[in-house]
């Protein structure tokens, strides 16, 4: 049977990333608590296409998936990425793995436990060496210090989104950095409120307005300091109550250098 994507291509144009984009899968990720948790993710697994090739073997990626699905953990993503290479004859390699990690929860107040569901994404490369960033959105609730100085009484708030990526050199729990997350926010945000719960929350976040600059820092200052944390950035959106638009901050480190 002819292959045709392994025909010759004259326009010399190499490709930096081709592969599959948004495979649903299923995975296993680490959980602080209970050792591991089920969940499915959305994967987009690339790799380099040189000048002289039509086309790389879809097929092939999927291939590399199945043969690790019993171990999609951080600790085996350089070996997926080298598999990736050797089976698709790459010099560089690149995964997503996009997936809703779940957090049991107590109310402040009633102390009801509920499921959070954060997004949460693992983003690996490699050519000649391994590279990967962990990332986790956290859902939070700000109020703003402006609207609290100038309001008689009251103050507008908002949900927020709250996004890190870290590089680590020792292992980091997503559980760690949703806690720094929700800090450094007005107030933490819960699946499930009871009366007493929501008088809490309300009255927590007035006490505690916050800008996105001021989460932005805030997040920074606790990443800075932890010693196992080599790179880190910060994005901050408030999805804002009296505005037809957002509020965003963002900053990065790398502290390697």
């Amino acid at each position: 049977m002819k292959d045709v994507q392994n025909e010759k291509d004259t326009r010399n144009i190499p490709l930096k990333r081709v592969g599959v984009n948004n495979v649903l899968y299923p995975i296993q990720v680490m959980d602080r608590k209970n050792k591991f948790q089920y969940t499915i993710a959305h994967i987009n697994m690339y790799v380099n296409l040189p000048e002289e090739f039509r086309g790389t073997h879809m097929s092939r990626f999927l291939e590399v998936l199945n043969a690790h699905r019993s171990n999609m953990s951080i600790s085996n993503l350089e070996n997926i990425l080298d598999d990736m290479k050797r089976k698709l004859n790459a010099r560089a390699a690149h995964i997503e793995i996009r997936f809703p990690y779940f957090i049991l929860k107590k109310a402040p107040v009633s102390q009801i436990a509920s499921f959070m569901n954060y997004d949460c994404a693992f983003i690996a490369s490699k050519e000649k060496d391994f590279d990967f960033i962990l990332e986790v959105n956290t859902p939070v609730h700000t109020l703003c210090p402006c609207s609290k100085e100038i309001s008689r009484f009251g103050a507008h708030n908002q949900r927020g989104i709250i996004k890190v990526q870290v590089r680590m050199k020792r292992l980091v729990w997503i559980e760690e950095i949703v806690e720094i997350s929700e800090n450094a926010a007005s107030a933490p945000l819960y699946a499930l409120l009871k009366r007493r719960d929501e008088k809490y929350v309300t009255e927590k976040a007035y006490l505690n307005p916050k800008f996105v600059e001021d989460v932005v820092r805030d997040v920074s200052l606790a990443l800075d300091k932890d010693s196992r944390i080599t790179y880190f950035a910060v994005e901050a959106i408030n999805f804002e109550s009296i505005h037809n638009h957002n509020a965003y901050a963002f900053t990065s480190k790398d502290k390697r250098y």
